[in-house]
């Protein structure tokens, strides 16, 4: 008997943009030609489940399913909930003295629902036993390190009761596979551990979103999902780049799931930048066979390059990553 296998696949495409509704715009006129090319890669690839980390959000969903119409064959279910990227705090969290800013939102946004994820997938979605942690408080992760200057707490007692974890989102997102129990897949997307000051609060907020799923599988907030796989954009190398690489390292040894990639950039920044990083991956859990699995990054003498243009970056410096699993 030939067992069903699944390819499950993470993007980091650059489809947000500057306002509300301006995604959906450059949709509809269908001639954006980095649209254009995120929408060949991923028909290339031909994910069964993907998680795409910078999407923007609207309630009802309406950009998703102009973008999902662009696939034949479709992905009939679509999943969005509001990120806290762009969601308003009414607080001074960068401490510049002015409110309102991008960096004063639950996580950096310059409007509700910047940047924020969406699942696209063959398979139906098990809305009705989604999980969405997104809303921790920081303080609340046990064992949270949260950021100091001079040995005072650099976030006062408002923010500390306000401030969430997650700087976009983290989700359980069952999905229901036709050969048996359900995938569930734990969809994040964390802050760059930079572009903060001395007192490192994205660094080690970065890390504290990692730590997150860690919580989450040793079962103190609930059992841990049986079947899963860690999908999304952690921001984070286990080598390179700025930001706490031993928290990655340490995730990734972690015997209750697998890395079907080690060592594979997933980010074509300038080597005078961050560099070639490490920052997306899709994680099965210890009980799935994986069968393939694989960074999108064709050669410059590779047909496919075309897909991804002459400098690599047609459809944005993040390659989409994915994993073949099968359940035996």
């Amino acid at each position: 008997m030939q067992a069903d296998t699944y390819r499950i696949a993470t993007f980091a495409a650059p489809l947000s943009r500057d306002g509300p509704g301006l995604l959906l715009r450059d949709l509809q006129r269908g001639d954006d030609p980095q649209i254009a090319a995120i929408t060949d890669v991923i028909t290339h690839l031909d994910p069964d489940v993907l998680i795409l980390t910078d999407f923007d959000y609207d309630q009802d969903l309406i950009a998703l399913r102009a973008f999902a119409d662009r696939f034949n064959p479709g992905y009939p279910h679509l999943f969005a909930l509001r990120p806290n990227a762009g969601l308003a705090t009414g607080l001074d969290l960068d401490g510049n003295g002015r409110l309102g800013d991008a960096r004063d939102a639950q996580g950096y946004g310059r409007f509700a629902g910047d940047g924020g994820m969406a699942i696209m997938s063959r398979f139906a979605v098990l809305d009705d036993q989604v999980t969405d942690i997104s809303m921790t408080l920081w303080r609340d992760l046990p064992g949270a390190t949260l950021p100091q200057m001079d040995g005072v707490s650099f976030l006062d007692p408002a923010a500390q009761d306000v401030l969430r974890l997650s700087s976009t989102a983290h989700w359980i997102v069952p999905i229901a596979l036709p050969d048996g129990a359900p995938l569930s897949v734990m969809a994040f997307s964390a802050t760059p551990p930079v572009f903060d000051g001395p007192e490192d609060m994205n660094g080690l907020r970065n890390r504290d979103e990692l730590r997150l799923w860690e919580v989450v599988l040793s079962g103190a907030y609930g059992p841990a999902p049986d079947s899963f796989v860690v999908a999304g954009n952690a921001n984070l190398d286990p080598q390179d780049g700025d930001g706490f690489s031993d928290a990655m390292t340490a995730f990734l040894q972690n015997p209750l799931l697998q890395d079907a990639l080690p060592g594979q950039a997933t980010a074509d920044w300038p080597e005078d930048g961050p560099g070639d990083l490490r920052v997306s991956y899709v994680l099965p859990s210890a009980d799935w066979t994986v069968s393939g699995a694989g960074v999108f990054w064709p050669a410059p003498d590779d047909p496919d390059r075309a897909l991804i243009g002459d400098d690599g970056l047609a459809a944005g410096p993040h390659r989409i990553v994915w994993v073949d699993i099968t359940r035996w």
